[in-house]
Formats: C-alpha cells, sequence, structure tokens
C-alpha cells in the first residue's frame, strides 16, 4: 500500500469499553503515519475515553438520539452528517472497527479510496462487503485489543516492532487534582489504601447479588481500607449502587461518589487507587487503563476477548476461553468454568439474572482480593 497517506480515519460506533479498547490502534497509527492527520468516529457519549489522546488529531462525534427521530429527519440528518465527513476530512484511508452497516455505509461515503473491514457472514445489509476495498478475516478467539490491532497489521503490513499494545486514557490535570481534594476532605491520607469499588453495570444480568457487594466492601472496611463506591449517572444504575450501601452496616470509611462521576474522573479515581473490583463494564477497562490492578468478576461474557487489558502484554489472548480464575499480569478475572460459558446471553433463559454470577462466592472473592492488597 502507499505510504504516502495523508488522512486516514478509524470508526468504531459502540460502546464506551469498546471504543476505549481501540486506543492501541491510534498509537499504532502515529508510528507508521507520523504526518497524517488520524480522526476517530465514535458514537456520542463515548468521547471522553478517546479526548486527549496524543495520536488523536480530530474527534468526530455520532449523534445517537438521531434514532429516535421520524424516517425523513433521521435520512436527512444522515446524509447532512455524512457530507460533512467527506467534506471535513476527505480520507485516504477509513477503517471500520464496528462490524454494523451504518459504519460501512459511512466508510463508503466519506470517500476514501481505501476502506478497511471485519469479513462477516451475519445477515447485514446486502453487499455490506462489497464496500469494502480490504476485507479480514479476525480470529474471535482473540482479545478484542488484538483483534484491532490484526486488522490494521494487516492492512498496512506492519512489523511487530510497530505495534504498540497499551490501552490508554488521557486524565486532565484539573480532575486528578479535584479528587486529591474530595479525598482529603474525606479525611483520606496519601498513606491511606484506598480500593475502588464499581458494583453495578449498564446490563444487569453482568451484576454479582447486592449482598455479595455489599459483604465485600464491608470486608474491606474491616481490613482497614477506605473504600470509594462509583456508579454512571444512570437512574437504575445508582439505585442498584444505593441498594447496595444500604446492606453495608458499618459505612465509616466508605466514600459514596455514585452517580456524580465523568469517564475522566472515574479514571482519575482509580488511578488514585490501590485495587479496582467491579463486574465486566467500562469502568473496570478504564481502570485497567490506567495500570491500577483489577479484580473483575465475569458472566455471560467472554473473558478470553474482554478481560481486564494489562498494559505490559502483547499476547493474542492473555485469558483462555474456560477457567475459574484468571491473571494476566496485574489483574485477575473471576468467572465460573460451566460448558455454558460463555453464552453471551442477556441472563439464563431471558431471566436478565445469570446463575453464573449469583454462583460465585463471597469467600473466593475476598481471597482473591486480599491477596493484592
Amino acid at each position: 500500500m502507499d505510504r504516502d497517506i495523508k488522512s486516514i480515519l478509524v470508526i468504531k460506533l459502540r460502546h464506551i469499553g469498546d471504543v476505549l479498547l481501540t486506543s492501541p490502534v491510534f498509537s499504532t497509527l502515529r508510528r507508521a503515519f507520523p504526518n497524517a492527520r488520524i480522526t476517530a468516529l465514535i458514537n456520542s457519549g463515548t468521547e471522553d475515553v478517546l479526548s486527549g489522546h496524543p495520536s488523536i488529531d480530530d474527534i468526530i462525534v455520532f449523534n445517537r438520539k438521531i434514532k429516535g427521530l421520524s424516517f425523513l429527519k433521521k435520512y436527512s440528518r444522515e446524509f447532512s452528517f455524512l457530507k460533512s465527513i467527506r467534506s471535513a476530512i476527505s480520507p485516504d484511508v477509513a477503517i471500520d472497527l464496528t462490524g454494523g452497516d451504518r459504519a460501512a455505509i459511512i466508510s463508503l461515503m466519506s470517500g476514501a479510496k481505501v476502506r478497511a473491514g471485519k469479513h462477516t457472514n451475519k445477515l447485514s445489509l446486502w453487499g455490506k462487503n462489497l464496500i469494502y476495498t480490504d476485507r479480514f478475516v479476525l480470529d474471535g478467539s482473540k482479545h478484542v485489543v488484538m483483534q484491532n490491532l490484526d486488522l490494521i497489521q494487516r492492512l498496512f503490513s506492519l512489523p511487530d516492532e510497530a505495534m504498540d499494545y497499551s490501552v490508554r486514557i488521557q486524565i486532565p490535570d484539573k480532575e486528578l487534582d479535584d479528587i486529591r481534594k474530595l479525598f482529603k476532605i474525606n479525611g483520606v491520607s496519601d498513606a491511606d489504601r484506598v480500593v475502588h469499588v464499581h458494583p453495578t453495570s449498564r446490563w444487569f444480568f453482568k451484576c454479582w447479588p447486592d449482598e455479595c457487594m455489599a459483604e465485600i466492601i464491608e470486608n474491606l472496611l474491616g481490613y482497614g481500607v477506605r473504600v470509594v463506591v462509583t456508579s454512571s449517572p444512570d437512574t437504575k444504575e445508582t439505585e442498584r449502587a444505593n441498594s447496595i450501601l444500604s446492606l453495608v452496616k458499618q459505612k465509616a470509611g466508605v466514600i459514596s461518589l455514585v452517580g456524580k462521576t465523568t469517564l475522566k474522573s472515574l479514571a482519575a479515581i482509580s488511578q488514585r487507587c490501590a485495587l479496582f473490583f467491579g463486574v465486566d463494564s467500562a469502568p473496570m477497562h478504564i481502570a485497567a487503563a490506567v495500570n491500577t490492578p483489577v479484580v473483575a468478576l465475569f458472566g455471560p461474557s467472554g473473558v478470553f476477548n474482554w478481560g481486564p487489558w494489562d498494559n505490559n502484554s502483547s499476547a493474542d489472548t492473555p485469558y483462555t476461553k474456560r477457567n475459574s480464575v484468571q491473571h494476566s499480569g496485574i489483574h485477575t478475572a473471576i468467572q465460573r468454568d460451566w460448558d455454558c460459558i460463555p453464552c453471551g446471553q442477556d441472563g439464563c433463559d431471558g431471566s436478565k439474572k445469570s446463575k453464573c454470577l449469583d454462583d460465585i462466592t463471597t469467600d473466593e472473592v475476598w481471597s482473591v482480593i486480599k491477596g493484592k492488597l
């Protein structure tokens, strides 16, 4: 491929964690094309995990609220959006890391001569695979970080030494200062050990029982550790997190920031803490990105695809498909070793509850956490 590439568009229209895990792609592209203009196209609500990334020149945000409009308004808005991309950045290369129909159409309409994406056999837009000039069959057994990088490496024929495997999130100095002040107000000294507990996910079938989370918080407090509890501002998540806190008998030592954090402040909190404990969620990936040891509980998802990424790793997948407790560098994932895992379902038999998560005991989780403190 011609190395005189002036503009590259990378498309990832997915959720927060998915977008964060594309971070190494931009660092790798910057190494390979130091003078190119590199643009990220992502969903609204996910931009904070890439904002400030030193390898990204521009971030274009797709407003997901467009989904609620009538067909004509939606068509008009999307057509205007597509035209603006083409005129604003005129990419030479468009890289679709999403895999969906919308991202494929954006790749085509961007005007890029080179359009790369994942080959898929799934039922989708007719002729979608013909949109791409370069299609790649990716190994689904690898970690998502490595799948993203594999596509880039094969597209540009990059040597291994050109690859950057670190997932990064940039934290503004103000966020770090604000968290330092907040901790000081709550009586946390620089010498105090603090654990960040984020007990919820937007999908409750990924959540551990409330009483189990509360017991771990109590164990941490009894161990002489300060605990910061967070959740997203979503009403259902804040209610769930507050329900967990209501079960904690002795709350002295708990700092509740439930519903009060941004993605950047979550990163600042995790960076200050000795450990992150939570479930398979975006905050788990954020904690791993700031190199804070993670203990994460997994249910229906594949740890081999989505486990907390250790920035010192370059393995295709640092986790296996089946195992109860798995370690990758400073991180640990706990999951049941059952035949049905990973099922990728939203709970057992449509119940929105996952028996594999309910079966994980507080004793085994506490044993892992205590070993990291």
